[in-house]
């Protein structure tokens, strides 16, 4: 956490960042080293599934195979490391207003605009003054230091959760009081959530957002609400 006379920046603390870079590629390079061991007693194994991969493999002729083993392990690693400074979340948190940044990208709300701030479950959550959904954030920061630093910059932190929680209903097929779209959206969004689909997942809340449909899940099923202006 870095404090400044007009701000608060969170993010993953240096550290741990270097420890993920060094770690990912000596895993990555540990798991293909011993798939590359592996792969001449599956070899044996008449009855053994998919033979020719393992075959091929213990073919190569030694130092190739370890040295491509762990090499190929360690560029995997370095990818997987990537992705995930790629998905951390850091936050600037000031009297005017607060800035969420991940993967180059930014979203920044005017301190006016946000009408309350909490977690669900792992996701940091920002409500406009009208109970619109300005964002919707996994985010693996610790919790306190990001409550203590909305506090501090007099932000609205709801400790309980989120005020319109009674408000999601269950969706489901073909819900009459969403539009075709909505439906279709939430739709399609139960389809990726069944997949893992997180990207596709994600930009279909979005989509429903901008229809003024707000969406969250649990176990994969999918509850909604809309704001409170469009209740009345």
């Amino acid at each position: 956490m870095t404090r400044t006379s007009s701000s608060t920046v969170l993010a993953l603390a240096p550290g741990w960042r270097v420890l993920g870079w060094l770690l990912c590629p000596l895993l990555g390079a540990a798991l293909l080293w011993g798939l590359k061991l592996a792969a001449g007693w599956v070899s044996t194994l008449a009855w053994f599934p998919f033979q020719g991969p393992f075959r091929l493999v213990e073919s190569i002729p030694e130092p190739a195979a370890t040295l491509g083993a762990l090499g190929l392990g360690a560029v995997a690693g370095l990818g997987l490391a990537l992705l995930g400074e790629l998905d951390l979340l850091s936050l600037d948190i000031g009297a005017s207003g607060v800035e969420l940044r991940r993967g180059g990208k930014s979203q920044r709300f005017d301190r006016g605009a946000v009408g309350a701030v909490f977690f669900d479950g792992g996701k940091l959550v920002l409500l406009g003054t009208g109970g619109d959904e300005l964002a919707r954030e996994s985010s693996d920061l610790s919790k306190a230091r990001v409550r203590a630093a909305f506090e501090d910059h007099g932000y609205p932190w709801h400790a309980d959760g989120d005020p319109y929680r009674e408000d999601y209903r269950l969706w489901v097929e073909g819900t009459p009081e969403l539009s075709d779209r909505a439906n279709a959206l939430l739709r399609a969004r139960k389809e990726a959530l069944a997949k893992d689909q997180g990207d596709e997942v994600k930009e279909l809340r979005r989509e429903l957002v901008k229809a003024g449909v707000f969406v969250r899940e649990e176990k994969k099923r999918q509850y909604w609400r809309t704001s409170p202006d469009r209740q009345r």
